[in-house]
């Protein structure tokens, strides 16, 4: 690697493990966005009741049990730790475009977008369930187990350490 590179192993938040990192599976990754979107859910639905205890609830939190909510949680673990709580069950780590050891902003916001299509009424849901199908699919087709999720962000990558 050039002197000018990112090299992981000398990260100290990566550690070494980045050289015995591999492509996480479409099965471990759905499990914990499984696990994910549960804790994201209780967690929505608790800001949103804590809301509603002060009176009326303002518009913009009625996504907050859903979509929206959800969306802001990938962001904000993804971006502060590279990794969710349910891709902490299942030893998973988000690494950033150009193989940085966490998503940027803007690669979490790129990479979870499809997430945000659940807000447009019923033919979001339907297209949310497409782009979920499509990323199992280019997950399980790919020999770098990068979904077309990734790929749009700039080349993430999901990792088993």
């Amino acid at each position: 690697m050039s002197s000018g590179g990112y090299n992981p192993s000398t990260d100290p938040q990566f550690g070494a493990a980045g050289f015995n990192a591999r492509p996480a599976g479409v099965f471990s990754r759905g499990a914990a966005r499984f696990i994910d979107w549960i804790i994201a859910g209780i967690l929505g639905a608790i800001v949103f009741w804590l809301l509603r205890q002060g009176g009326e609830v303002p518009a913009w939190a009625a996504v907050l049990p859903g979509a929206g909510f959800g969306y802001l949680y990938f962001l904000v673990f993804e971006v502060t730790t590279g990794s969710t709580p349910g891709k902490k069950v299942f030893g998973l780590h988000v690494n950033g475009s150009g193989g940085q050891p966490k998503p940027s902003l803007k690669d979490s916001a790129l990479r979870n977008a499809y997430m945000l299509l659940n807000l447009i009424s019923f033919v979001g849901w339907l297209l949310w369930l497409i782009a979920v199908i499509a990323i199992g699919f280019t997950i399980s087709t790919s020999s770098s187990k990068q979904g077309f999720h990734d790929r749009f962000a700039g080349g993430t990558q999901v990792v088993k350490r």
